[in-house]
């Protein structure tokens, strides 16, 4: 990876991160990121917990979807959403720090795959994120 790469998925993360006031909202931290990768964390606030006081699912997608986001707009240019799903694997509790990590699979001039893990404090896996993105802009 070259150093302009890097400073471009830098400068894109921070100029998204700035204007997305739903991550903020939910407490989203981005810890990392680089071309094609990105790793966000987010603690799973007492707010946060649904009727069987587990995380809502829609939260912890919400965790994985901004992870993806980060890591497909790495490259600079618009890129948004074009499908994405989710399998939950196991609950997030209140006081669980999770963490998301996406990954580039792989990358066209319009198109990109994206796999992103979130896992617990502990490292157990608690979803799989699967994305596709397009290129708008």
């Amino acid at each position: 990876m070259s150093d302009a790469a890097q400073a471009l998925a830098e400068r894109s993360a921070a100029a998204m991160y700035a204007n997305d006031r739903a991550s903020q909202s939910l407490g989203m931290r981005i810890l990392e990121t680089r071309p094609g990768y990105a790793k966000l964390a987010m603690l799973v606030r007492e707010d946060m917990l649904n009727g069987v006081a587990s995380c809502h699912g829609g939260l912890i997608f919400s965790l994985a979807d901004s992870a993806f986001a980060f890591s497909c707009n790495s490259h600079g240019g618009t890129v948004v959403a074009a499908a994405a799903a989710i399998d939950f694997l196991a609950p997030a509790r209140g006081g669980d720090e999770l963490t998301a990590v996406a990954v580039e699979r792989w990358r066209s001039k319009r198109n990109g795959v994206y796999e992103v893990t979130v896992a617990n404090q502990n490292g157990d896996t608690i979803a799989l994120f699967r994305g596709r993105s397009h290129v708008v802009g």
